[in-house]
């Protein structure tokens, strides 16, 4: 336990040394990833070997759009000659990615953070991984493009509108003989079909 604290307090010095230093030259902060592989952005953490797919830039609302088209997220990636599993998607990584359309997320994901995929709204396609366990809420919030989605078995929570103003979805497909257990984690999507 001490050496992860000493990880996370030196990895937040070093962090919270450049932007100091960056305000006191006067250099404008670019991102607050930890690096870009094949066009997406990382942060990672060294305790467990585990990274976590981000929003580009100093916030997620500096640069819109940075996610676009088709995005197949990676379950392992290799920066600076260690291996990093990919266990969570951050809170508004593709935060307003209007021109995003589909996105594969791979089974060694586990996490989806709050607003996730905020406003991706020419997202048509979204294929879980088995291995998410938690949708945060809003994950999904204004993907008016998505039709339909399969939620793994594997998810234990559900936060709170995961799919509100996502209007033209239709069908939440959920695993056989799990209706019911489903539909207790979303009370408030009554309205969609399963």
């Amino acid at each position: 336990m001490k050496h992860v604290m000493n990880h996370v307090f030196t990895t937040s010095k070093i962090k919270l040394f450049f932007l100091l230093f960056a305000v006191a030259t006067n250099i404008e902060v670019i991102c607050a990833h930890d690096a870009q592989i094949d066009g997406i952005c990382y942060n990672f953490d060294d305790s467990d070997h585990s990274a976590e797919v981000t929003w580009y830039g100093a916030n997620y609302t500096t640069y819109t759009n940075k996610y676009s088209g088709s995005v197949i997220i990676p379950a392992l990636v290799t920066w600076d000659s260690v291996e990093y599993t990919v266990t969570r998607i951050n809170y508004s990584a593709f935060y307003n990615c209007t021109n995003l359309t589909s996105v594969t997320i791979p089974n060694s994901v586990t996490s989806i953070g709050c607003y996730a995929f905020y406003n991706c709204s020419s997202l048509t396609s979204i294929t879980l991984g088995n291995g998410v366990m938690y949708i945060d809420y809003q994950a999904f919030d204004g993907c008016t493009s998505l039709t339909s989605i399969k939620l793994p078995s594997s998810v234990t929570y559900v936060g709170d509108i995961i799919f509100n103003h996502c209007t033209s979805l239709a069908h939440i497909y959920v695993p056989c003989g799990e209706l019911a257990r489903f539909k207790q984690l979303m009370t408030y999507d009554s309205k969609i079909k399963y």
